[in-house]
């Protein structure tokens, strides 16, 4: 459910999940009478508050889980670090550690934010099909909150593009005047994640950019594999 945007309907969630629709519908009833999922007036199911729940017990715990890593990438770059999560159609920033600098960048644990104006954002998008990257963004709209912002689907696609052949995004102050940001994405599934790094426009240079995308890669992969996120390869 989560997926297909939060709301499903019953041949396409038994399609996806490869089970008999009548299966499918005892479950959902199941959990629907649990208050994990709910039935919508136009009889798609969609997910529950009860899950809200979880989702803030899970987030809590994976901060806790990324601070290491995070930590590790403030040591060798110096710049503040996140992580952060696609909940729905908006990226939740579930862990920072602040960098060494006097003047850093500080977000908001919890804080919400669009996809199209985040570094961390374009690489989740950049994960997933074309088409449902620009559903998200259809949903949610393109405000501009800068002169950089990107406004138009079609630039955002080619954007999205670009971030799937180098494997990594940049928010070049397209959220923010004067802050650079550079993210990728924590591999495997279902999570969608990223981590990153921001900083001033003055430090984040394009020498900085090429040495933190190494870095946050190894972080990103460690991270994956201690969430299990990523299965291990067989073994012959």
């Amino acid at each position: 459910m989560a997926d297909a945007g939060g709301r499903v309907g019953l041949s396409e969630l038994a399609e996806r999940v490869h089970l008999p629709k009548p299966t499918v519908h005892r479950l959902v009833r199941t959990l629907a009478s649990m208050g994990y999922v709910r039935q919508e007036p136009s009889r798609d199911y969609a997910l529950g508050p009860r899950l809200v729940r979880l989702v803030d017990a899970s987030s809590r715990l994976l901060g806790l889980w990324a601070t290491p890593h995070l930590q590790q990438i403030v040591d060798e770059l110096g710049e503040s670090a996140n992580l952060a999560m696609l909940d729905g159609d908006r990226i939740v920033e579930v862990s920072q550690v602040a960098g060494r600098h006097s003047m850093r960048m500080v977000s908001e644990v919890g804080g919400r934010a669009l996809p199209h104006c985040t570094a961390a954002g374009k690489v989740m998008l950049a994960e997933m099909p074309e088409e449902q990257a620009l559903t998200i963004i259809r949903r949610t709209g393109m405000p501009r909150y800068t002169p950089a912002t990107i406004t138009e689907p079609a630039a955002f696609a080619a954007e999205l593009d670009r971030v799937r052949a180098c494997g990594y995004a940049t928010d070049d102050e397209e959220q923010e005047l004067g802050v650079r940001c550079v993210a990728v994405a924590v591999p495997g599934e279902p999570v969608r994640a990223a981590v990153s790094i921001s900083a001033p426009l003055t430090r984040m240079t394009d020498e900085l950019v090429e040495r933190a995308v190494p870095i946050l890669t190894s972080a990103a992969s460690r991270l994956a594999g201690e969430l299990y996120l990523v299965r291990p390869a067989p073994v012959d």
